[in-house]
């Protein structure tokens, strides 16, 4: 549709307005892309590539075909492509550290395929990715064009912005790289990098020619000069170049870790907080929430180990296995990869200040909440912390649930309880006298119908198998 020209009939995605060259739209459960002609001519190379069939044959590439497609009002495209539907959409301010990793080795290999049979592309982000389970896929085949000898890889700059600095900032300087990305929707700057990673003990891993020179590049140029393709062409810049690059980035990225182990919840599963026979009981009343019917959409808020999101994937699509700690959702993510179990996808999402939209008037990259809807949440011993940690209210905590419009299986710790009494401990005397299974019983009562109510044998926690009322 054509800026001005009134509303559409379908519109299209919030995120993908910055290609000129292509857009997405969805057409009911349909994921549909236009290629305008420069771009459909792009797609022709690409598709008669073997490293095109072969990385959608190994799921690398999302599959797609060209169809015959009803376009938004107002447009003209030259090709439509219809992708095999991606149905939870993540963005790298929810990856964990080797799941950021992951997508950028994806991402390296995919253009390192690429200019072995003349294709290049022009952009290098995140949000080219996609997590089917615990495997990326790359979604944005018009990030795919034709070689032009001379030409440099345009994604390299976005590549380090968006991929290497956030993994650089975890793997050096141990800080998480989420709240940079959720920050700013186009990444780290070379200059905000440089700053960060200053100091010699990391001069010779990479940091020369990606971040100081790409640093003063930003101070010289003040964002580029129109000239630079001419004199790299002038200079000699040619595919052995390009590719040497590459190389050097996917044996860069291989080589970074993040070797920390201090997460409180890292074993939460081994631990004492419950004796085995309660964890038992808990896995049971979850287990038989889950049968009851398959759910497309179910979210574990606070999911640790994931044990009770892989119980919920047994008759489920899709599982968000979510927590506010970042190793925690690495090491489950790393155990998920390796035991080839599907449909659970791990997101580091903190509920006491849940992950927003972000980039072009705040919808470019939409809430989690506009991204995924619940048929089930299991929220299992989260609303201590929300409520005691974090001093959100009970009765918001249960407005939250109740408007997920989802049944819940929500764990409440009691005033009674060791972890209750240690968070009180750390608050003035009183701050929290109405956190009590009285008054949260009343609060749950005023919003839901309560189908099951289950006391673990330790005698501190209460299990709530819960409705919305109408």
């Amino acid at each position: 549709m054509t800026p001005g020209s009134g509303p559409e009939a379908v519109s299209y995605d919030s995120g993908s307005f910055r290609d000129p060259d292509s857009r997405v739209w969805r057409d009911g459960s349909r994921v549909l892309r236009g290629l305008n002609e420069a771009a459909s001519a792009d797609f022709a190379a690409l598709s008669a590539t073997s490293f095109y069939r072969g990385a959608c044959t190994a799921g690398d590439l999302v599959r797609s075909e060209p169809v015959e497609a009803t376009f938004p009002e107002g447009s003209e495209w030259a090709l439509v492509l219809e992708h095999e539907p991606v149905e939870v959409i993540t963005y790298a301010h929810e990856w964990s550290f080797s799941m950021l990793q992951d997508a950028a080795n994806l991402t390296l290999k995919l253009v390192r395929a690429a200019i072995d049979e003349d294709m290049t592309s022009k952009d290098a982000t995140p949000y080219n990715v996609q997590f089917v389970g615990a495997k990326p896929t790359f979604i944005d085949l018009s990030s795919f064009e034709r070689y032009r000898a001379g030409e440099p890889w345009w994604g390299y700059r976005q590549f380090c912005q968006m991929f290497l600095y956030p993994l650089m900032f975890t793997a050096y300087k141990d800080l998480p790289h989420q709240p940079w990305m959720r920050g700013a929707v186009d990444g780290i700057t070379p200059e905000q990098a440089r700053r960060v990673l200053q100091g010699r003990r990391h001069a010779s891993k990479g940091l020369i020619p990606h971040v100081w020179l790409h640093a003063k590049a930003d101070r010289r140029f003040s964002g580029g000069s129109a000239g630079t393709v001419d004199d790299l062409k002038k200079a000699g810049y040619n595919k052995k170049i390009y590719v040497g690059l590459v190389d050097r980035l996917r044996k860069l990225v291989d080589n970074l870790s993040w070797n920390r182990s201090d997460s409180a919840w890292a074993d939460y599963s081994q631990r004492s907080h419950y004796a085995s026979s309660d964890l038992q009981s808990k896995a049971d009343f979850v287990g038989e929430v889950v049968v009851q019917r398959h759910r497309s959409h179910v979210w574990d808020i606070g999911a640790n180990d994931g044990m009770f999101s892989r119980i919920a994937a047994e008759n489920a699509e899709h599982v968000l296995a979510m927590d506010a700690d970042a190793l925690v959702v690495d090491r489950l993510y790393r155990t998920l990869r390796e035991d080839g179990t599907e449909g659970v996808i791990p997101l580091v999402v903190n509920f006491a200040d849940p992950t927003p939209g972000i980039g072009w008037r705040g919808v470019e990259r939409p809430a989690l909440t506009e991204r995924s809807r619940p048929e089930l949440v299991l929220a299992l011993a989260v609303i201590h912390h929300l409520a005691l940690t974090h001093n959100v209210p009970t009765a918001a905590i249960l407005d939250f649930l109740y408007e997920l419009s989802a049944e819940v299986v929500l764990e409440v710790p009691t005033e009674s309880d060791w972890m209750v009494k240690e968070l009180k401990s750390h608050k003035r005397a009183g701050t929290h006298d109405a956190y009590t299974l009285a008054v949260i019983e009343t609060q749950i009562n005023e919003r839901f119908d309560v189908r099951r109510r289950s006391e673990l044998k330790g005698g501190t926690r209460v299990l709530f198998d819960l409705v919305p009322k109408a």
